[in-house]
């Protein structure tokens, strides 16, 4: 949970004015904001308080968070830290990389296109979800990041004022984390922090069923299902989440919510060679999400180190397409990209983790 202490509970706290400069960190002042501790936000008042004092106590180019008196006065951790290194591949993508308060590496990609760039980021260092052709499951949860360093990942990029769409995807589970994740939403959607509509933002799961309500209840924000195979059992072989949150109960979950309108609801789908790509699937896939206003993404595998999978031709992805298309579901291929800078969920982390241990 995104927390506050009492001042007396932390070695550092707000006995003088924390000073930011615009100068030189001109990102929203809602993304470098971060309480610390064990008690518990306090309404919206607790949330805004070390916003909205900046915001009052403007001062030209420089703005200071002051601790308000007495009980309403809170520690909060503020700055923004930039990405130590960044890889350009030849396609246009950017993949940053960062480096955590417990001195983990954790990555965010950046999709330019012809509009402004579409970013996808994560929140959590590692995971533990330890689906077998993602390479981030390899590392297993190093630790979730705090609020403050989801915003980090916005307000850090120098391309920060050109962003579109966000994506909180491919580097850990985000429910796993949604204590800090609700807040960084709110930050991001709230009139008083960066005034995004929920429509830019994205939210990925592998199927954390029993906090999946909880997030639709508290957002508006799209919602993507990591799906990746229809059959239980075969789900369950490469996604162990399958055992824990059966996939069938996340669609139950979500028949129960109206994605007709702005809201969106999609399945991605990573395509393996004769693993999850028959006619067969092709007709699970029709029956389990029936009567849900969905899309499909479908992925094409990017190889990692010592993984057996390996993703099918161009013309069979079209034909999976195609074929689910016809039988009325909205089905696209993403396109690949940042496979030089190794651009795939945690490739570049987790190089740089292991290298850090020798």
């Amino acid at each position: 949970m995104t927390n506050f202490v009492p001042e007396n509970s932390l070695t550092t706290a707000f006995h003088a004015p924390t000073r930011i400069s615009l100068r030189t960190n001109p990102a929203p002042i809602g993304s470098s904001l971060q309480p610390v501790g064990d008690a518990p936000f306090r309404g919206e008042t607790d949330r805004t308080l070390a916003l909205r004092q900046a915001r009052d106590d403007d001062r030209g180019d420089e703005r200071s968070i002051r601790p308000a008196p007495g009980p309403a006065r809170r520690n909060v951790e503020v700055g923004l830290t930039a990405p130590e290194k960044v890889s350009i591949s030849t396609d246009g993508t950017k993949k940053y990389l960062y480096r955590t308060s417990q001195n983990h590496f954790i990555e965010s990609d950046l999709h330019p296109r012809r509009r402004p760039g579409d970013a996808l980021h994560l929140v959590a260092g590692g995971c533990r979800m330890g689906c077998r052709f993602c390479a981030t499951g390899r590392q297993g949860l190093q630790h979730s990041l705090s609020t403050n360093e989801i915003l980090n990942q916005i307000g850090s990029l120098p391309e920060r004022e050109r962003l579109t769409n966000v994506v909180f995807m491919g580097m850990g589970e985000p429910l796993d984390n949604l204590d800090n994740l609700l807040p960084a939403l709110e930050v991001l959607t709230s009139a008083w922090g960066f005034g995004w509509s929920p429509t830019r933002i994205t939210v990925s799961t592998a199927g954390v069923a029993s906090r999946l309500e909880r997030f639709l209840e508290a957002t508006q924000v799209h919602l993507a299902v990591s799906l990746h195979n229809p059959f239980p059992h075969e789900r369950a072989e490469i996604m162990p989440v399958e055992k824990a949150w059966p996939i069938r109960e996340v669609v139950e979950i979500l028949r129960r919510y109206d994605f007709t309108h702005q809201r969106r609801v999609s399945f991605e789908y990573i395509v393996m060679s004769g693993l999850n790509d028959s006619p067969r699937h092709i007709r699970e896939l029709c029956r389990l999400l029936d009567g849900i206003k969905c899309r499909i993404n479908l992925i094409r595998f990017h190889k990692i180190p010592g993984s057996p999978y390996f993703s099918p031709d161009d013309r069979a992805m079209i034909a999976f397409r195609d074929a689910l298309t016809a039988k009325g579901i909205h089905t696209t291929i993403r396109t690949s990209r940042g496979e030089d800078i190794q651009a795939a969920c945690g490739l570049l982390s987790t190089a740089q983790n292991e290298a850090a241990q020798f």
